[in-house]
Protein backbone atom coordinates (compact mmCIF):
# COMPACT_ATOMS: atom_id res chain seq x y z
CA UNK A 1 0.00 0.00 0.00
CA UNK A 2 1.50 3.43 -0.65
CA UNK A 3 2.10 5.39 1.92
CA UNK A 4 -0.23 8.03 1.26
CA UNK A 5 -2.96 5.45 0.90
CA UNK A 6 -2.06 3.81 4.48
CA UNK A 7 -1.90 7.87 6.25
CA UNK A 8 -5.49 8.59 4.66
CA UNK A 9 -7.04 5.89 5.32
CA UNK A 10 -6.33 5.65 9.17
CA UNK A 11 -7.69 9.57 9.05
CA UNK A 12 -10.86 8.34 7.36
CA UNK A 13 -11.20 5.68 10.00
CA UNK A 14 -10.71 7.87 12.99
CA UNK A 15 -13.06 10.62 11.12
CA UNK A 16 -15.59 7.39 10.48
CA UNK A 17 -16.55 7.49 14.81
CA UNK A 18 -17.71 10.50 14.74
CA UNK A 19 -20.30 9.50 12.24
CA UNK A 20 -21.47 6.32 14.32
CA UNK A 21 -22.95 5.89 17.28
CA UNK A 22 -26.41 6.89 16.93
CA UNK A 23 -27.46 11.08 16.10
CA UNK A 24 -25.14 13.79 15.99
CA UNK A 25 -25.32 17.22 14.95
CA UNK A 26 -25.24 17.42 11.08
CA UNK A 27 -23.00 20.83 10.84
CA UNK A 28 -20.16 19.77 13.06
CA UNK A 29 -20.33 16.18 11.92
CA UNK A 30 -19.43 17.40 8.45
CA UNK A 31 -17.42 19.99 9.35
CA UNK A 32 -15.00 17.58 11.11
CA UNK A 33 -13.95 15.88 7.65
CA UNK A 34 -14.17 19.29 5.63
CA UNK A 35 -11.16 20.39 8.28
CA UNK A 36 -9.00 17.34 7.14
CA UNK A 37 -9.65 17.09 3.68
CA UNK A 38 -8.08 17.94 1.12
CA UNK A 39 -5.68 16.04 2.97
CA UNK A 40 -2.42 18.91 2.13
CA UNK A 41 1.20 17.26 2.15
CA UNK A 42 0.59 15.39 5.08
CA UNK A 43 4.49 15.64 5.74
CA UNK A 44 4.39 15.04 9.49
CA UNK A 45 2.35 11.90 9.45
CA UNK A 46 4.47 10.80 6.95
CA UNK A 47 7.43 11.39 8.73
CA UNK A 48 6.38 9.44 11.44
CA UNK A 49 5.31 6.54 9.58
CA UNK A 50 8.74 6.92 7.49
CA UNK A 51 10.79 6.46 10.58
CA UNK A 52 8.77 3.75 11.79
CA UNK A 53 9.72 1.67 8.70
CA UNK A 54 12.84 2.58 8.90
CA UNK A 55 13.15 1.35 12.64
CA UNK A 56 11.30 -1.76 11.46
CA UNK A 57 7.70 -0.82 11.84
CA UNK A 58 7.09 -4.27 14.09
CA UNK A 59 3.34 -2.77 15.18
CA UNK A 60 2.04 -1.48 12.24
CA UNK A 61 -1.74 -0.69 13.70
CA UNK A 62 -0.07 1.79 16.32
CA UNK A 63 1.71 3.11 13.67
CA UNK A 64 -1.19 4.12 11.80
CA UNK A 65 -3.11 5.11 14.85
CA UNK A 66 -0.17 7.72 15.52
CA UNK A 67 -0.27 8.67 12.07
CA UNK A 68 -4.02 9.88 12.15
CA UNK A 69 -3.78 11.34 15.70
CA UNK A 70 -0.81 13.49 14.72
CA UNK A 71 -2.54 14.99 11.92
CA UNK A 72 -5.61 15.37 13.58
CA UNK A 73 -3.80 17.26 15.97
CA UNK A 74 -2.06 19.11 12.86
CA UNK A 75 -5.58 19.89 11.16
CA UNK A 76 -6.81 21.19 14.96
CA UNK A 77 -4.50 23.89 14.65
CA UNK A 78 -5.04 24.75 11.80
CA UNK A 79 -9.00 25.63 12.36
CA UNK A 80 -7.51 27.42 15.08
CA UNK A 81 -5.09 29.44 13.84
CA UNK A 82 -7.75 30.32 11.08
CA UNK A 83 -9.89 31.95 13.75
CA UNK A 84 -10.66 35.76 13.48
CA UNK A 85 -8.86 36.14 16.58
CA UNK A 86 -5.56 34.81 15.36
CA UNK A 87 -5.00 34.92 11.40
CA UNK A 88 -8.41 35.53 10.34
CA UNK A 89 -7.76 33.90 7.32
CA UNK A 90 -10.53 33.06 4.64
CA UNK A 91 -8.95 30.26 3.22
CA UNK A 92 -6.81 27.23 3.72
CA UNK A 93 -5.58 24.45 1.50
CA UNK A 94 -7.47 26.06 -1.57
CA UNK A 95 -11.44 26.55 0.14
CA UNK A 96 -12.89 28.46 2.76
CA UNK A 97 -11.34 28.14 5.94
CA UNK A 98 -13.45 26.49 8.55
CA UNK A 99 -14.97 29.39 10.09
CA UNK A 100 -15.81 30.84 6.62
CA UNK A 101 -17.93 27.94 5.47
CA UNK A 102 -19.30 26.73 8.63
CA UNK A 103 -19.37 29.80 11.60
CA UNK A 104 -16.98 30.70 14.37
CA UNK A 105 -18.18 29.11 16.65
CA UNK A 106 -18.51 25.26 15.01
CA UNK A 107 -14.69 25.95 14.02
CA UNK A 108 -13.90 26.27 17.47
CA UNK A 109 -15.89 23.01 18.34
CA UNK A 110 -14.23 21.15 14.96
CA UNK A 111 -10.67 22.01 16.27
CA UNK A 112 -12.01 20.89 19.50
CA UNK A 113 -13.63 17.81 18.73
CA UNK A 114 -10.39 16.74 16.18
CA UNK A 115 -7.94 17.10 19.60
CA UNK A 116 -10.10 14.85 21.32
CA UNK A 117 -10.31 12.62 18.75
CA UNK A 118 -6.71 12.38 18.11
CA UNK A 119 -6.28 10.83 21.73
CA UNK A 120 -9.48 8.75 21.73
CA UNK A 121 -7.07 7.85 18.37
CA UNK A 122 -4.67 6.51 20.52
CA UNK A 123 -6.14 5.43 23.22
CA UNK A 124 -8.30 3.14 21.13
CA UNK A 125 -4.48 1.10 19.91
CA UNK A 126 -4.08 0.63 23.30
CA UNK A 127 -5.08 -3.48 23.18
CA UNK A 128 -2.29 -5.00 21.59
CA UNK A 129 0.53 -2.88 23.25
CA UNK A 130 -1.04 -0.56 26.22
CA UNK A 131 2.25 0.84 27.41
CA UNK A 132 3.67 1.65 23.94
CA UNK A 133 -0.05 3.44 23.70
CA UNK A 134 0.16 5.66 26.90
CA UNK A 135 3.75 6.81 25.86
CA UNK A 136 2.58 8.00 22.92
CA UNK A 137 -0.23 9.83 24.36
CA UNK A 138 2.19 11.58 26.67
CA UNK A 139 4.54 12.63 23.75
CA UNK A 140 1.72 14.24 21.73
CA UNK A 141 0.46 15.91 24.94
CA UNK A 142 3.72 17.22 25.54
CA UNK A 143 4.29 18.69 22.24
CA UNK A 144 1.12 19.53 21.83
CA UNK A 145 0.33 21.72 24.97
CA UNK A 146 2.13 23.77 27.48
CA UNK A 147 5.15 24.70 28.07
CA UNK A 148 6.71 23.99 24.70
CA UNK A 149 3.92 22.54 22.37
CA UNK A 150 1.63 24.05 19.95
CA UNK A 151 -0.52 26.10 22.04
CA UNK A 152 2.49 27.55 23.15
CA UNK A 153 3.87 29.06 19.79
CA UNK A 154 0.15 30.34 19.67
CA UNK A 155 0.59 31.93 22.88
CA UNK A 156 4.00 33.45 22.04
CA UNK A 157 2.42 35.48 19.38
CA UNK A 158 0.29 37.61 22.73
CA UNK A 159 3.78 38.52 24.32
CA UNK A 160 4.96 41.86 23.85
CA UNK A 161 8.72 40.36 24.11
CA UNK A 162 8.70 37.21 21.72
CA UNK A 163 11.25 34.25 21.94
CA UNK A 164 12.29 33.78 18.74
CA UNK A 165 13.65 30.41 19.48
CA UNK A 166 10.98 29.05 21.51
CA UNK A 167 8.41 30.38 19.45
CA UNK A 168 9.45 28.62 16.33
CA UNK A 169 10.25 25.57 18.40
CA UNK A 170 6.76 25.53 19.90
CA UNK A 171 4.68 26.81 17.26
CA UNK A 172 6.16 24.63 14.12
CA UNK A 173 9.12 22.45 15.81
CA UNK A 174 6.69 20.69 18.36
CA UNK A 175 4.73 18.70 15.89
CA UNK A 176 7.90 17.40 14.01
CA UNK A 177 9.51 16.66 17.08
CA UNK A 178 6.16 14.59 17.80
CA UNK A 179 6.41 13.08 14.76
CA UNK A 180 9.96 11.46 14.72
CA UNK A 181 9.43 10.96 17.99
CA UNK A 182 6.51 9.26 17.63
CA UNK A 183 7.66 7.22 14.84
CA UNK A 184 10.47 5.52 16.42
CA UNK A 185 8.14 4.97 19.62
CA UNK A 186 5.68 3.24 17.59
CA UNK A 187 8.15 1.01 16.15
CA UNK A 188 9.07 -0.10 20.00
CA UNK A 189 12.47 2.40 19.79
CA UNK A 190 14.36 5.15 22.24
CA UNK A 191 11.89 8.52 21.08
CA UNK A 192 14.72 10.51 22.41
CA UNK A 193 17.71 9.97 19.59
CA UNK A 194 15.42 11.04 17.24
CA UNK A 195 14.15 14.41 18.47
CA UNK A 196 17.30 16.46 17.11
CA UNK A 197 15.83 15.44 13.50
CA UNK A 198 12.35 16.47 14.50
CA UNK A 199 13.88 19.82 15.72
CA UNK A 200 15.65 20.70 12.65
CA UNK A 201 12.63 19.41 10.56
CA UNK A 202 10.46 21.44 11.89
CA UNK A 203 12.99 24.51 11.86
CA UNK A 204 13.94 23.74 7.83
CA UNK A 205 10.31 23.69 7.63
CA UNK A 206 9.62 27.26 9.41
CA UNK A 207 11.96 28.54 7.04
CA UNK A 208 10.69 27.43 4.07
CA UNK A 209 7.18 28.08 4.91
CA UNK A 210 8.44 31.82 5.60
CA UNK A 211 9.85 32.03 2.09
CA UNK A 212 6.57 30.32 0.92
CA UNK A 213 4.75 33.50 2.46
CA UNK A 214 7.14 35.91 1.23
CA UNK A 215 7.50 34.66 -2.19
CA UNK A 216 4.27 32.84 -3.19
CA UNK A 217 0.73 33.81 -3.61
CA UNK A 218 -2.52 32.42 -2.70
CA UNK A 219 -2.88 30.46 -6.00
CA UNK A 220 0.23 28.39 -5.23
CA UNK A 221 -0.46 28.19 -1.31
CA UNK A 222 -4.05 27.89 -0.93
CA UNK A 223 -3.30 29.87 1.95
CA UNK A 224 -3.41 33.92 2.14
CA UNK A 225 0.16 35.04 1.46
CA UNK A 226 1.82 38.12 3.51
CA UNK A 227 0.72 36.94 6.75
CA UNK A 228 4.04 37.68 8.42
CA UNK A 229 4.36 41.11 7.55
CA UNK A 230 0.56 41.88 7.60
CA UNK A 231 0.95 40.48 11.21
CA UNK A 232 4.35 42.17 12.16
CA UNK A 233 5.50 38.26 12.43
CA UNK A 234 9.19 37.69 13.39
CA UNK A 235 10.09 35.26 10.31
CA UNK A 236 13.50 34.50 8.68
CA UNK A 237 13.03 36.61 5.79
CA UNK A 238 12.64 39.49 7.43
CA UNK A 239 15.95 38.89 9.65
CA UNK A 240 17.89 37.38 7.08
CA UNK A 241 16.98 38.49 3.50
CA UNK A 242 16.12 35.85 0.75
CA UNK A 243 19.48 34.73 -0.09
CA UNK A 244 19.69 34.40 3.42
CA UNK A 245 17.16 32.19 4.75
CA UNK A 246 17.54 30.44 1.62
CA UNK A 247 20.95 29.87 2.77
CA UNK A 248 19.69 28.53 6.08
CA UNK A 249 17.09 26.58 4.68
CA UNK A 250 20.15 24.51 3.24
CA UNK A 251 22.30 24.27 6.05
CA UNK A 252 19.31 23.19 8.64
CA UNK A 253 18.66 20.36 6.05
CA UNK A 254 22.33 19.00 6.14
CA UNK A 255 22.41 19.12 9.74
CA UNK A 256 18.90 17.14 9.84
CA UNK A 257 20.29 14.55 7.32
CA UNK A 258 23.67 14.20 9.34
CA UNK A 259 21.43 14.08 12.42
CA UNK A 260 19.31 10.58 11.47
CA UNK A 261 20.10 8.05 13.95
CA UNK A 262 21.69 4.98 12.83
CA UNK A 263 18.92 2.47 11.53
CA UNK A 264 18.15 0.04 8.80
CA UNK A 265 16.27 2.73 6.96
CA UNK A 266 18.86 5.45 7.25
CA UNK A 267 19.18 6.27 3.37
CA UNK A 268 15.37 5.88 2.58
CA UNK A 269 14.62 8.42 5.62
CA UNK A 270 17.54 10.70 4.33
CA UNK A 271 15.96 10.93 0.85
CA UNK A 272 12.43 11.43 2.21
CA UNK A 273 13.70 14.67 4.52
CA UNK A 274 15.41 15.74 1.00
CA UNK A 275 11.90 15.37 -1.21
CA UNK A 276 9.88 16.94 1.40
CA UNK A 277 12.35 19.85 1.68
CA UNK A 278 12.18 19.92 -2.06
CA UNK A 279 8.13 19.97 -2.14
CA UNK A 280 8.24 22.68 -0.03
CA UNK A 281 10.48 25.70 -1.17
CA UNK A 282 9.08 28.10 -3.46
CA UNK A 283 10.07 27.36 -7.08
CA UNK A 284 11.95 30.98 -6.68
CA UNK A 285 14.33 30.32 -3.67
CA UNK A 286 14.94 26.38 -5.33
CA UNK A 287 16.64 28.63 -7.76
CA UNK A 288 18.34 31.22 -5.55
CA UNK A 289 19.90 28.15 -3.91
CA UNK A 290 21.46 26.62 -6.93
CA UNK A 291 22.97 30.39 -8.60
Amino acid sequence: MPMSTRIDSAIHAALARTRTGGSAPAKLSDALPYACTPGGARIRPTILVSVALACGDETPAITDAAAAALELMHCASLVHDDLPCFDDADTRRGKPSVHRAYSEPLAVLTGDALIILAFETLAMSAASHPARAAALVALLARQSGMPHGICAGQGWESETHIDLSAYHRSKTGALFIAATQMGALSAGQDPEPWTELGARIGEAFQVADDLRDALSDETETGKPAGQDALHCRPNAVAELGVDGAVTRLKDILSGAIASIPSCPGEAALAQMVRMQAERLTPAFARTRARV
